[in-house]
């Protein structure tokens, strides 16, 4: 007689998940805890370094000036490229050919020229003017000419006093830069959507308050991480100023003491230790710069999308 009872099926087995080796993640890491360990076993144990040397030096009176003088360099440079940049990329955007084409041209010659070979030859620019001479008239011929006798200059300027130590480097250095912030704000203008300048046009707005308050700040947030880079790079570049040479700075003063010592390769370490404080600054303000011209950058999609999602639970709860 059959059986009329229903069987049951079986329960399925629980899958049993095998983990996927990695074994050259593993063998990577090794190689780097080992290759790690014996960089950190180098500096420790290598007499060379002397440690006790250089904390007593890097820390000198004249090594914390020669910091000083870097970041005041630094900062007065990007400023005077940032300003002349800005003029160059409106420049360089204008309906005017004649206009655009000298900022093209600027922007050509400076960004051709290695910063150093620029350094050079604003250290040398005194032989150029050595002396410039301002008065009424300018030339002394034609006052002879009208009869017209004494010294009518008012101002008298030595080249050789200008053109040299930290203005010769700061000429160099800001004209360089000017270059490449032009470059720079020119993709971040051209990056605002045209119709916000054609909505302050239709305002009433002229073409410099437009720039001013509409389209500038909305280019920040493209402008602001290169530009960053760049105050970066300048802050290295100082370390070019001593072909002028600036004798203040950081990366002279540091030399000084180790070919004065004979000690180069603590003072080297010095250097790259100081360049990497100082640099580490910069990226925290750049940071913190990128987030606040970031801010509202998308939060209108994602009020949208939280609203959405609101919505949708409401409707699922009823």
């Amino acid at each position: 007689m059959p059986d009329d009872t229903s069987t049951t099926p079986a329960p399925p087995e629980p899958i049993r998940a095998v983990p996927v080796r990695h074994p050259g993640r593993w063998i990577a890491t090794a190689v780097i805890a080992v290759l790690a360990a014996m960089f950190v076993h180098m500096l420790v144990t290598n007499p060379v370094f002397r440690w006790d040397f250089m904390v007593d030096n890097m820390f000198s009176e004249p090594v914390l000036r020669g910091a000083r003088t870097t970041l005041v360099m630094t900062v007065l440079a990007m400023v005077i490229g940032i300003v002349l940049g800005i003029g160059l990329a409106v420049m360089r955007l204008s309906a005017n050919p004649v206009v655009s084409g000298a900022a093209w041209v600027y922007i050509w010659f400076f960004r051709a020229i290695p910063r150093i070979v620029l350094l050079f030859f604003s250290a040398s620019l005194g032989a150029l003017y050595s002396t410039y001479e301002l008065g009424f008239p300018f030339d002394q011929q034609l006052m002879d000419l009208f009869g017209i006798t004494g010294d009518w200059r008012f101002l008298s300027l030595d080249g050789n006093d200008i053109f040299r130590g930290f203005v010769a480097g700061l000429i160099g250095l800001a004209l360089s830069e000017a270059a490449y912030a032009a470059e720079i704000v020119r993709a971040g203008i051209q990056s605002v959507d045209p119709g916000q300048t054609e909505a302050a046009a239709a305002l009433g707005m002229s073409r410099a308050t437009t720039m001013r308050r509409i389209v500038l700040p909305q280019a920040m947030r493209v402008i602001i991480p290169p530009m960053g880079n760049e105050t970066i790079a300048m802050l290295k570049d100082t370390s070019l100023l001593i072909a002028v040479p600036v004798t203040n700075e950081l990366n002279f003063q540091l030399r000084a003491i180790g070919s004065r010592t004979f000690q180069v390769i603590p003072m080297a370490v010095a250097s790259i230790l100081w360049y990497l404080a100082l640099a580490s600054l910069l990226m925290v303000g750049q940071y913190f710069l990128e987030k606040r011209f970031s801010r509202g950058f998308g939060s209108r999609e994602t009020r949208q999308q939280r609203a959405a999602r609101r919505a949708t639970e409401v409707g699922s709860t009823h």
